[in-house]
């Protein structure tokens, strides 16, 4: 298996190109990618900040030079803290997205395991998700567990 790497700002639109395939997956919104190269400028400063708290971490594609097939994002929050949680740092985990052709290698499992990593090694004491059915299996087996807690949301 390719070996994780961390993506860096040279990795920016194939990281676009496999966040587009997870939204085409899990949403029925707009399929159009015109929001890419308004995206693209902020998405490569964040790949360059290397004490940040945003990270991606991609498997490169072994059929395809210079595809990813594999790409997990994630970030840390900052939250008021609370018992068993005092310094309040939460992990949020999105754009978990595999290339259709690489799919069922353990790319997914193998990003999302370096991701953890790199909660801990910053003492995130949490780390949240929302999964697809097909993929909550996979995070069920990391330890995730649902939460009945209700998510609102407001769009400005």
């Amino acid at each position: 298996m390719s070996a994780v790497r961390r993506a860096v700002p040279e990795d920016a639109e194939e990281v676009l190109r496999l966040r587009q395939v997870m939204i085409d997956a899990m949403f029925a919104t707009d399929p159009t990618v015109d929001w890419h190269g308004e995206s693209l400028p902020t998405l490569r400063h964040k790949l360059g900040e290397p004490a940040g708290d945003f990270v991606a971490f991609v498997v490169d594609h072994p059929e395809r030079p210079g595809a990813l097939a594999s790409l997990v994002a994630g970030t840390i929050d900052y939250r008021i803290g609370k018992a068993g949680d005092p310094q309040g740092r939460v992990g949020f985990v999105f754009s978990v997205a595999t290339d259709p052709d690489a799919r069922r290698r353990g790319y997914a499992r193998a990003c999302m395991t370096r991701l953890l990593e790199w909660f801990r090694e910053r003492d995130a004491r949490r780390v949240q998700l929302t999964a697809s059915a097909e993929a909550e299996p996979l995070y069920v087996s990391l330890g995730f567990r649902p939460k009945p807690d209700p998510l609102l949301e407001l769009t400005l």
